[in-house]
């Protein structure tokens, strides 16, 4: 087959930046070959289907020389964040059979992200976490194969562990005793900046063989960063008090605590921010010129990184999404302590009835019909709601049979009705946090019909936190008795008053 496109190996696909890259170089006319201990975890990617996936593991030579075979630039994402005892040597040992390798098939180049490294600190000194990242980057650039070797300090971006460890430390404390590394300075750098420095170095010339600093615009505090994080978020001021008797051992037993973030995650990044990592230099800039724009600040990237809960789009959010829209996004494979707190509540029921009677009900909800389970507490809810300032049970719906997306319904707006099949609603009312209800029509294996419910919560601060635990006792309820009583309308043949349910291929949209 003709293809004079150059053919780029992905290793890491499956990880953080991995997964974010290889759209970046599909995007840019690469074919992009990845190599995968476990190439199912692929899968869910959505640009699965377009690159050629390989088995194999960085550790075994065998496996590397036949992933290497016929590439032009090599990326290497493979890191072990002190994964056990011997994790130094393994990276290093894989770094060796990985250049070998390289060299051995005429690769043209090694492309590398390491962490970057204090000034003026000796090796020795050094996190094993860095010190680590520093021996594998130097072995590279040893390796007789043209190298670049990216040296990056905190990434921000939506999944990225330094980022979703800023987001539930600031979330989660409004006050907080702190490790005194919040004091030390780092300059951070978007996801988005980082990536565009990835592609653009898989054509440097191959006389350049070096390491390169990247950073963001701004130099600050951790201590800062997280006060930005709260004023983007739309919190309060944290207050926050560093005290000098945490260890990084105590630090990560700590982050682990207040945070879904593994300890043994949490324990590498915190170790590493013990000294200062700020740029020494921006050659890179030479080779890759920055946007014309600029380089994202803290805010901007810290924006994109929230941006998809601010604008509420809870089917491209999660880890039901699909395709996210921006590198700052989360992917669907990205782990489950990443994008924030969501809970969820998941019922699901088999209805005796057809999938349009049980439509109907669901399209019916609300105004006259009510909420389908304790009356009385919905009422107060809504009492309560106009009580605060918000708009309260009053609004009622638009049209007595049917719903269409934008339409006010009580306190929730309609956010999406897939006529038949699911009808999303957002709240309105006043909360610590953003609310959606999804009620969904379906079929189970047998043939029968399954009536679907899912309330979602994001807390806003440790105000949404404490409010949803504080709720949830009740859902069993309120919730558990709307599932029960909506199949019990359906499967009594009570929908809503001219809900004509049109589901078949002509479905008609209301005002069309």
């Amino acid at each position: 087959m003709d293809d004079d496109r150059l053919s780029v190996l992905v290793t890491g696909a499956s990880g953080y930046v991995g997964g974010r890259l290889v759209p970046e170089l599909l995007a840019a006319g690469y074919r992009v070959r990845c190599l995968a201990r476990s190439p199912e975890k692929l899968r869910d990617h959505p640009w699965a289907g377009d690159v050629e996936v390989v088995r194999g593991d960085v550790t075994d030579e065998a496996s590397v020389r036949a992933a290497v075979d016929g590439v032009d630039v090599a990326y290497y994402l493979v890191h072990a964040l002190g994964g056990g005892r011997d994790f130094e040597r393994t990276d290093a040992r894989a770094a060796r059979i990985f250049g070998r390798a390289c060299r051995e098939a005429g690769v043209r180049r090694l492309v590398y992200l390491g962490g970057l490294t204090p000034s003026g600190v000796p090796v020795e000194r050094l996190s094993p976490h860095l010190r680590s990242r520093a021996e594998v980057g130097r072995i590279l650039l040893e390796s007789g194969v043209p190298a670049a070797v990216l040296r990056a300090a905190v990434i921000l971006g939506s999944g990225s562990a330094s980022f979703e460890m800023l987001r539930y430390l600031t979330e989660r404390l409004p006050a907080m005793v702190t490790p005194r590394w919040v004091d030390t300075r780092l300059q951070p750098i978007a996801v988005r900046d980082v990536l565009r420095y990835l592609v653009g170095c898989a054509e440097l010339p191959s006389t350049v063989s070096r390491t390169f600093d990247i950073g963001g615009p701004d130099v600050l505090t951790y201590r800062e960063m997280m006060r930005r994080y709260a004023a983007v978020a739309g919190l309060p001021r944290r207050v926050i008090v560093p005290v000098p008797v945490l260890t990084p051992r105590l630090s990560s037993q700590w982050v682990g605590l207040v945070t879904p973030v593994p300890a043994s995650i949490a324990k590498p990044l915190t170790e590493s921010l013990r000294h200062e990592v700020v740029c020494r230099e921006a050659d890179i800039e030479r080779f890759v010129p920055p946007p014309a724009e600029g380089l994202l600040g803290v805010e901007q990237a810290l924006e994109l990184a929230l941006r998809r809960i601010r604008e509420a789009e809870v089917a491209t959010r999660w880890s039901s999404a699909s395709v996210p829209g921006a590198p700052s996004d989360p992917l669907p494979t990205d782990p489950d302590w990443a994008g924030g707190s969501l809970y969820s509540d998941r019922r699901e029921r088999t209805v005796h009835a057809s999938p349009e009677a049980l439509w109907r009900v669901i399209e019916g909800i609300g105004g006259e019909h009510g909420w389908y389970s304790l009356p009385l507490a919905w009422g107060a809810r809504g009492l309560l709601d106009r009580m605060v300032g918000g708009v309260g049970l009053r609004r009622g719906r638009r049209d007595a049979g049917r719903l269409r997306a934008g339409d006010a319904l009580d306190f929730w707006r309609v956010e999406e009705v897939e006529r038949g099949k699911l009808l999303r609603l957002r709240a309105e009312m006043k909360l610590p946090g953003l609310a959606w209800l999804e009620l969904e029509v379906g079929r189970d294996a047998d043939g029968r019909t399954r009536y679907g419910q899912r309330a979602l919560f994001h807390p806003h601060g440790l105000a949404g936190q404490l409010y949803w635990w504080s709720v949830s006792p009740f859902h069993a309820l309120v919730f558990g008795g709307m599932a029960r009583n909506i199949a019990r309308a359906a499967e009594g043949g009570k929908g809503a008053p001219g809900a004509e349910a049109d589901l078949g291929g002509g479905a008609r949209v209301p005002g069309g």
